[in-house]
């Protein structure tokens, strides 16, 4: 049989190779009657009722190991699906299939389970259409109790395997042994699948949302993964394996060259030091950013604890949520981000209206200036977990100084509140922008007088300057952040926030790239943050510079009147460097 390439999306790094072990998940409910009598009701009704109490019972002990071998984070996912079962819209409306539409338990589970995943898949948001996954596995789940599924048991592997199937749930991803589980190639899911996650958490490589293609895959054939171009390779030639054999060793090469950085400072080879940051969605994001020795949270983004229910979270669950972020870092700052929810991130329960145009719409701080009582809620979360760390607020979207000064105003307010209700919190806070609209960054020493810090928002910056949507495959090659625009409208941010003895961080995918490293050094940036992941590398790439070189390239890369000037110029200089 000749090697045959399918691709798919590179959802965690790594080069495996081993045999497949295909598992394909249905549910089969061709022996159950979809119908019941009237009479039936409260028996089916009872059997609902066991089979959500069993599978809580499941997923909780799921959880509990989950903590025991892959840490709080993991959990967190596992236990997420348990809170589902008590979701006030889903459970609810089973029963409703089974008392007023006489479904049996099996077909009432079938339908609503499908019937939400659906919602959530027309979504236009990744991260919320990928939890259609997750009704799935609840549904898959609850049917195995009823006698309608069955569930995947991958305790008994004893060998080396690539696992094949069409989906994997988070329940079962996190009962995987790493041992043996070597990767994960799936027919659907995204990079920002919780089993995903789980397989980066455990180091095991994936492709996933390789298609139909997948489904050709037979049990006990060769496979090769690779895990960072999404690619796997069936039944490869002699040649093929012997050349990935030689990647793979250089990929742990490379892995124990990055290991000596983890727990060195972030500093450039003459001793100028930064702050090396870490952007995260959830709590325990935070716990894993700790461990990859960050120096603290540069971006909190508060709307994933928006998207993970389906109303509006209250004052108490958002300040327990702030509160264990700021109590993780042990007093290292943790910058919040007000609520940035538009464009392509939903909240169904908000009801925001349809638009033409929604990245230059009716989004982030501008839904927060109109919902006051919404942002208002937030900042007095905020506030009050304040008194646990080091917490910074910052301001989405900004645009003009009009609209900082009435946020800032709904902050004060909102921290007036806070202490006259007696709540203790920090004596000084922090309150900044994210500059990521051209007209922030133009306006940026008048910005500078008034705010305590500048946050860069590379990705939507450059969208914004360049007039492009780095979501449209036919525009996308337009999308760099080393155009000369861009470049000069973050020297701008930075120099002004200097005049005014602030401070400048940077956010966006640009501080996560090595290439970039000498050029924001040489700018002044104050402070990194990106993906816990990549701090290891941007580590090392500072440990490779010399401040003043990197200065005195800054100024001759302003000058330049190209995108790809500009990429030369630094892949010149970078490639000179001698290696450490």
């Amino acid at each position: 049989m000749a090697e045959q390439h399918i691709h798919g999306i590179g959802a965690s790094n790594g080069i495996r190779i081993a045999k497949a072990l295909v598992l394909r998940n249905q549910s089969d409910l061709t022996n159950r009657r979809e119908t019941i009598s009237q009479d039936e009701t409260e028996t089916e009704l009872e059997r609902l009722k066991q089979a959500r109490e069993h599978s809580e019972t499941e997923l909780l002990e799921l959880a509990e190991h989950a903590k025991q071998t892959l840490g709080e984070k993991q959990a967190g996912i596992v236990v997420g699906q348990a809170r589902m079962l008590s979701d006030p819209a889903l459970y609810p409306l089973m029963q409703k299939k089974v008392a007023e539409e006489h479904l049996s338990a099996e077909h009432a589970v079938s339908a609503v389970t499908e019937q939400f995943a659906a919602r959530f898949e027309r979504l236009d948001n990744e991260y919320m259409r990928e939890r259609a996954a997750d009704i799935r596995d609840l549904g898959k789940r609850l049917l195995a109790q009823l006698g309608g599924g069955q569930r995947t048991d991958l305790s008994g592997l004893r060998e080396e395997v690539i696992l094949v199937t069409d989906d994997l749930a988070p329940s079962e991803a996190v009962q995987l042994d790493k041992r043996y589980v070597q990767a994960l190639v799936t027919e659907m899911g995204g990079k920002t699948s919780h089993t995903s996650i789980l397989a980066r958490s455990l180091g095991i490589a994936a492709v996933v949302g390789a298609g139909e293609p997948v489904r050709q895959i037979v049990n006990g054939e060769w496979l090769i993964v690779d895990g960072s171009e999404g690619l796997c390779i069936r039944m490869p030639d002699p040649e093929t394996v012997e050349a990935y054999r030689q990647r793979q060793e250089s990929e742990q090469s490379e892995l124990h060259a990055l290991a000596r950085f983890r727990e060195r400072p972030a500093e450039t080879k003459d001793g100028v030091r930064v702050e090396m940051a870490a952007n995260i969605g959830t709590v325990q994001e935070a716990v894993a950013a700790k461990e990859l020795n960050a120096e603290g949270i540069g971006l909190y983004r508060t709307e994933f604890l928006f998207m993970n229910t389906d109303r509006m979270p209250d004052e108490e669950a958002q300040y327990a949520a702030y509160r264990e972020a700021a109590q993780q870092m042990d007093g290292k700052p943790v910058v919040i981000r007000t609520l940035d929810i538009g464009g392509d991130k939903e909240l169904p329960y908000l009801d925001l209206p349809q638009e033409a145009n929604p990245f230059l719409g009716y989004r982030a701080i501008r839904i927060g200036l109109d919902r006051q009582e919404l942002l208002r809620t937030q900042l007095r979360a905020i506030v009050r977990a304040s008194h646990y760390g080091n917490v910074k607020v910052m301001f989405p979207m900004i645009s003009s100084l009009e609209e900082w000064r009435q946020a800032k105003a709904i902050y004060e307010q909102a921290r007036k509140e806070v202490v006259q209700e007696g709540h203790p919190v920090a004596d000084a806070i922090e309150v900044g922008i994210m500059v990521e609209i051209p007209s922030a960054a133009l306006l940026a020493r008048s910005f500078a007088a008034e705010v305590d810090f500048f946050s860069i928002g590379t990705n939507d910056l450059v969208q914004y300057t360049l007039a492009v949507d780095r979501m449209n495959e036919k525009v996308s090659y337009l999308y760099d952040y080393f155009h000369p625009a861009v470049l000069q409208l973050i020297q701008r941010v930075i120099d002004a926030a200097h005049e005014h003895s602030k401070w400048a961080g940077m956010c966006g995918g640009m501080a996560a790239d090595p290439l970039a490293a000498p050029l924001l050094i040489g700018l002044g940036l104050d402070e990194w943050s990106m993906e816990a992941a990549s701090i290891a590398t941007v580590k090392r790439a500072l440990s490779r510079l010399d401040s003043r070189d990197c200065r005195a390239l800054a100024e001759r890369l302003l000058q330049l009147g190209t995108t790809e000037e500009v990429r030369q110029a630094l892949r010149g200089y970078v490639d000179g460097l001698p290696e450490q």
